[in-house]
C-alpha cells in the first residue's frame, strides 16, 4: 500500500511539474522583440509594426530597377553608406533617426521625383544606399562584423522614430561637413525655406579630414570654364576687384560675388569648379586662383562629422538631432 502510495506522490508531482517547466522555458524564449539585446555578437532586430509603413520602393538608379524593402532593412544599407561605421554610435542613431524622416518625408507625398519608387540610391537625389555584401566587401576583414552590427544596432535601438515640426516628418537634409556653420535652405535652393532649418554653430569639426581643401586652377582654366555657362564673360585680372564677395550667408559661405562682368552666387561657383562646399576663400595668384574651402556639402541641417563631435562631448542622438533641427520633436511614427 505504501508503495502504490509512493507512486501516486510521484505521479502528482510530475503532473505539476512538467507544466510549470514548459511554461518557463516558453516564457525565457519569448523575450521582448525589441530588447536589442545581443548574444554571440548577434543583434536581436526588433519589430516595430510601421503600419502602412512596413516597405519602401527604392528605385536602384543604375537598372532602373524598383526594389521593396523593409524600412529598416533599407536603412541598414543607408547608414550603412552615408556615414562611416567608425563613427561614435550615437552619431549613427541620429543619422539612423535623418534617414528614416527624410525617406518617410518622400513616401508622404513630398516627392513626385520618381513615378514608380519612394525614393532611389543615388545621394545626388535622394540619399545612398549600398547593399550588405557590397557594404561588407569594402571593410577589412577584421572589421566587418563589429561595423555591421553596430549600424544595424543604431538602426534597431531608434526603430519607429522620426522628427516631426508641427505634427509632420521634416525634409531632414543632412551634408558631410559644416565648416562651423551649418546653412539656410533658401540660401542654397532659394524658395522660402523651412522654419526648423536654420544655421546653427558646431565645435570640433575642424579635426576631421572633410573640414578643409584647396583647389588651384590657372586664370585661363578660370575663365574657360566660367565661359562654358557664361559666354559673355569678361575678366581683367590686372583691376585690384576683378572678384570681389558683394555678400555673405548666415553660415560664412558667399552668398553672391563678383567677378568681372558677372555676379554670380557662392552656390553657382561651388558647383562650376566642383568645389567641396560654399565657403570659399578666393586668391588672385601670379598665374593661378586658388580656392580655400571650408566644410564639405550644401550645408543644410545635420552636419554628420559635427554629430559625432557631439557624440564624443557626451551628447546622445536626440540632443544632437534638436540641435541641428529648431523646434522639432522626435516621436513615434
Amino acid at each position: 500500500m505504501k508503495k502504490y502510495l509512493m507512486y501516486l506522490i510521484v505521479f502528482l508531482g510530475l503532473c505539476f511539474a512538467i507544466p510549470f517547466i514548459f511554461t518557463t522555458s516558453f516564457n525565457l524564449k519569448k523575450q521582448p522583440a525589441n530588447s536589442n539585446s545581443t548574444k554571440n555578437n548577434e543583434i536581436v532586430e526588433s519589430t516595430y509594426d510601421y503600419n502602412k509603413y512596413k516597405t519602401i520602393k527604392l528605385l536602384h538608379k543604375s537598372t532602373q530597377k524598383v526594389e521593396q524593402l523593409p524600412l529598416d532593412e533599407y536603412l541598414y544599407g543607408v547608414v550603412s553608406s552615408e556615414m562611416p561605421a567608425s563613427f561614435e554610435k550615437e552619431a549613427l542613431k541620429a543619422q539612423a533617426v535623418v534617414a528614416r524622416t527624410y525617406t518617410l518625408y518622400k513616401m508622404t507625398g513630398n516627392n513626385g521625383k520618381h513615378k514608380n519608387a519612394d525614393i532611389c540610391d543615388d545621394s545626388g537625389c535622394c540619399q545612398a544606399w549600398i547593399t550588405k555584401e557590397n557594404r561588407l566587401s569594402k571593410w577589412k576583414e577584421e572589421e566587418r562584423e563589429q561595423y555591421w552590427n553596430k549600424i544595424v544596432s543604431a538602426v534597431n535601438e531608434t526603430q519607429g522614430k522620426m522628427i516631426t515640426y508641427e505634427g509632420k516628418p521634416i525634409n531632414a537634409f543632412f551634408h558631410s561637413n559644416s565648416g562651423g556653420t551649418t546653412e539656410s535652405p533658401i540660401n542654397v535652393w532659394g524658395g522660402s525655406g523651412y522654419p526648423y532649418l536654420q544655421a546653427v554653430q558646431t565645435a570640433g569639426e575642424d579635426a576631421y579630414s572633410q573640414y578643409e581643401s584647396k583647389v588651384t586652377i590657372t586664370k585661363k582654366e578660370f575663365e574657360q570654364t566660367i565661359k562654358k555657362a557664361h559666354s559673355n564673360f569678361k575678366i581683367d585680372f590686372n583691376q585690384k576687384d576683378c572678384i570681389k564677395v558683394k555678400e555673405y550667408t548666415q553660415g560664412g559661405r558667399i552668398k553672391t560675388v563678383q567677378i568681372g562682368n558677372l555676379s554670380l552666387s557662392g552656390v553657382e561657383v561651388r558647383t562650376l569648379f566642383g568645389l567641396r562646399s560654399a565657403n570659399i576663400k578666393i586668391t588672385i595668384q601670379k598665374e593661378n586662383i586658388l580656392f580655400e574651402v571650408l566644410g564639405y556639402g550644401h550645408g543644410v541641417g545635420m552636419s554628420q562629422t559635427g554629430a559625432d563631435s557631439l557624440a564624443k562631448q557626451g551628447k546622445n542622438y536626440e540632443e544632437i538631432i534638436k540641435h541641428y533641427y529648431t523646434g522639432v520633436e522626435i516621436k513615434d511614427i
